[in-house]
């Protein structure tokens, strides 16, 4: 029997706490990172986790894990995207506001966009293309880049590193949709992110036992540290795990743009739990943001 939808006020709630999710354990990263916690550390006990709990999930579900030689190439691949996406994503929360990290990775769906029309696919339209154009102007000034090119003396580093990691993150995100809907779309998608956490685990442990990266898996210094660490894989994992047992009750095709207000969420617990102040400017600029990629995930096809 196929899956009954929720009503769509009750989906919409779900993701929205799904979306809360997600931005809370970017904050416990931030908490954790400020306490010494290593980076790969973080990233291994997140996807250890819930790499788990989606196993469970495979194998209750009987799912065949007989691939193609060709499709688990792709599914290497993608895997690997995920965690270079993973290390870019927390190395800019690292550095910059949270809420500002969440804005430059969520210009995934416009680097999605032009890199299916570089391979092949449909021109962007005139609407999609002037809503980019929005959202990249809402970006500019969350990230008050005139206040940056404006200040005496030389640009913030950390501020400028952050920035790249988190567009990198987009960028390569943008990469790994596009080998899901294009590559790997025939694979069942809870055992397709079962395999890319795979990936990703596998790639961490072998960073962190190589010494890679100095410091990745150092222990958090303090309690709060191990508190944070514990939190950020209790709402990713459970978020995540929460989000493909549910996803064919959410009409997803319909309700996926309410997901977007991760940023929004990551900008209230910023300021609750991290002191984390956007000038008045900023948060109209992330407004203008959020709104641009809501209304593009809106689009009407061509």
């Amino acid at each position: 029997m196929p899956a009954v939808p929720f009503p769509r006020p009750i989906a919409v709630l779900i993701l929205a706490a799904l979306a809360c999710s997600f931005a809370g354990n970017h904050i416990a990263a931030r908490i954790a990172f400020d306490h010494d916690t290593g980076l790969l550390l973080a990233m291994l006990c997140r996807s250890g986790v819930t790499l788990l709990a989606l196993a469970a999930l495979v194998l209750w579900r009987g799912e065949s894990l007989r691939l193609k030689r060709r499709t688990w190439g792709w599914q290497l691949l993608l895997g690997l995207l995920i965690a270079v996406q993973s290390f870019s994503i927390y190395s800019a929360v690292a550095r910059i506001p949270v809420a500002l990290a969440l804005l430059v990775v969520n210009l995934a769906p416009i680097l999605l966009a032009l890199l299916s029309w570089a391979l092949g696919g449909p021109l962007p339209t005139r609407r999609a293309a002037l809503l980019m154009g929005l959202i990249l102007i809402g970006l500019l000034l969350a990230l008050d880049v005139p206040g940056q090119l404006s200040a005496e003396g030389d640009i913030d580093a950390r501020w400028l590193e952050g920035v790249l990691f988190g567009f990198t993150a987009a960028a390569v995100f943008a990469c790994a949709l596009w080998i899901t809907e294009h590559r790997l779309a025939g694979m069942p998608g809870t055992l397709r992110s079962m395999l890319t956490l795979l990936v990703v685990f596998s790639a961490c442990a072998l960073a962190g036992a190589g010494g890679l990266l100095p410091g990745g898996m150092h222990l958090p210094a303090a309690g709060a540290g191990w508190l944070a660490l514990g939190c950020l894989v209790l709402l990713y994992g459970l978020g995540f795990s929460a989000l493909f047992i549910l996803l064919m009750r959410l009409d997803i095709a319909r309700n996926a743009p309410v997901m977007n207000i991760e940023p929004v969420a990551g900008l209230l617990f910023g300021w609750l739990l991290l002191d984390q102040l956007l000038g008045a400017v900023q948060i109209a600029g992330a407004l203008l943001v959020v709104s641009g990629i809501v209304l593009l995930a809106y689009r009407k096809p061509a």
